[in-house]
């Protein structure tokens, strides 16, 4: 579950909170609309894992893996060292997919806890590694707005 309010992300098992990683949302806000980067809500899935043996700090470009390292920092928001693209699973989400819309690791490790993503959810780098291994594909997925 991804709560936007307090920009966390919990790895549930039944009802007990298994794992919590701070993330980044986006920073244009929550939304549907191909083009507008911004974070859908609602239920999604897993579809896919990427880069499971992917160095730390891989860049990854369409799904991709470019062989490149990124550096910390810098103002472009790289996709990087692994990736869980989200299927949405509501008539309002379902275009996920077709957005690029991830969890996935991220250069800008210093704006994590605060929305600053173009629409995916961030998290550190190490973090990354850590969900990648504990979910696998197919794993449900919620995305929570601010009550």
């Amino acid at each position: 579950m991804v709560d936007v309010a307090s920009q966390t992300l919990r790895v549930m098992e039944g009802r007990k909170v298994a794992a919590e990683f701070p993330v980044s949302t986006s920073k244009f806000g929550l939304g549907f609309e191909e083009g507008s980067f911004k974070t859908p809500t609602g239920k999604f899935r897993i579809a896919r894992k990427i880069g499971g043996r992917a160095t730390p700090w891989t860049i990854f470009r369409a799904r991709q893996n470019t062989g490149l390292l990124a550096k910390p920092g810098g103002k472009e928001d790289l996709v990087l060292t692994r990736i869980l693209t989200l299927d949405g699973l509501e008539r309002r989400n379902a275009n996920s997919l077709a957005r690029y819309i991830y969890i996935h690791g991220t250069n800008q490790e210093d704006l994590i806890g605060t929305p600053a993503s173009h629409g995916c959810v961030r998290l550190r780098n190490s973090d990354m590694i850590s969900l990648h291994r504990m979910v696998p594909a197919g794993t449900p997925v919620r995305i929570v707005a601010p009550a």
